[in-house]
């Protein structure tokens, strides 16, 4: 498989809009690089998980291919996933490959989310191949508690990621899962540790993706709890995402809640996965995707947009979770990049 990006110009023309069936303009795609991860996160794998072979996984140029077509087809933001995306190698290539979107205006965002484990070593290098913004997945500041999350004792690899990419100029904003009985008496803590260390911060509810729902927290009642304690000003500031966010007057950071379950946001939906193999997922909460990769290396650039549209027109109008139910036919969430 080929690894390696051929300097080839980019056709930054733009056509007619991705919209789907139900009037909603796709503007985002979030794109898996890897299945694999370092960590064991129990809402996530297993420690038995088995990774897919390097044959199936998408080559870096073909992820860039791909990636020019949705920006072709009225993409505006671009996030790289896994797994975990910088343990896949020449990562930083990719990224300054996409960084051109960026650079020529096609493109209004480049972003990444990591588990922060690897950061302190690609850090420069992705702020130099131009991306600005990371998220890092990181539900506790408590050693124990880290472990006992993510089966693995990498917290003080994490910390010193995210200071790194703070160091240089990375925004950095955590993403905590709110887990009833596991991270939710930490909350105080991370937004005063995010308020000290320059991060915004996200709390993002469980969804049933491969796991049970006995964590389970809306995060109405959070909030609630939250406001006990902070000052939390609704602001309308926005990232291309589903995220609501807040002011938090005392530290002086934002503060997103992400809430699938309590709060649906399926009729503004406007984002797309790509998994590493390249199957474009249509919605979390549903079985269906489609297969991308003959049209891919088919190498035909029409063929491939006539594909994404179609794929596009068969997107539901909404997801099919129940609080307390584990949806069976979706993937689990390290295969569909988060």
């Amino acid at each position: 498989m080929n690894d390696r990006l051929p300097t080839i110009e980019i056709d930054h023309t733009t056509q007619a809009p991705l919209i789907d069936a139900h009037g909603r303009q796709i503007s985002y795609l979030r794109i898996s690089v890897t299945d694999r991860c370092n960590l064991r996160c129990f809402y996530c794998k297993s420690d038995d998980v088995r990774f897919l072979p390097k044959a199936e996984i998408l080559s870096l140029e073909e992820l860039d291919r791909v990636a020019a077509a949705f920006v072709r087809l009225g993409v505006r933001k671009l996030r790289l996933t896994g797994g975990e995306p910088l343990v896949r190698p020449g990562i930083e290539q990719l990224v300054a490959r996409l960084g051109r979107h960026v650079a020529s205006g096609a493109l209004n965002e480049l972003t990444l989310t990591t588990n922060g484990t690897h950061l302190g070593r690609h850090a420069e290098a992705l702020y130099a191949a131009g991306l600005r913004r990371v998220n890092v997945s990181l539900d506790t500041l408590d050693r124990w508690n880290f472990e006992r999350i993510t089966h693995r004792d990498e917290l003080d690899l994490v910390l010193a990621g995210i200071a790194a990419a703070r160091a240089v100029g990375l925004e950095v904003r955590i993403n905590a899962v709110a887990m009833a009985g596991i991270n939710d008496h930490e909350f105080d803590a991370m937004i005063r540790w995010c308020g000290d260390h320059g991060c915004d911060m996200a709390l993002i509810e469980v969804m049933p993706l491969g796991n049970s729902m006995e964590h389970y927290l809306p995060l109405d009642n959070v909030r609630a709890e939250l406001a006990r304690h902070w000052t939390m000003m609704p602001i309308t500031y926005k990232t291309g995402g589903p995220a609501r966010y807040w002011r938090v007057m005392e530290t002086g950071r934002r503060i997103a809640l992400i809430e699938p379950m309590s709060h649906g946001f399926c009729a503004t939906c406007n984002r797309l996965r790509l998994t590493c193999t390249g199957r474009l997922v249509l919605c979390l909460g549903h079985g269906r995707d489609v297969d991308l990769r003959e049209a891919l290396r088919a190498g035909d650039d029409e063929e491939l947009e006539a594909a994404i549209r179609s794929a596009v027109a068969a997107k539901p109008a909404g997801h099919s979770f129940t609080a307390g139910i584990r949806t069976a036919d979706v993937r689990p969430m390290y295969q569909l990049g988060g």
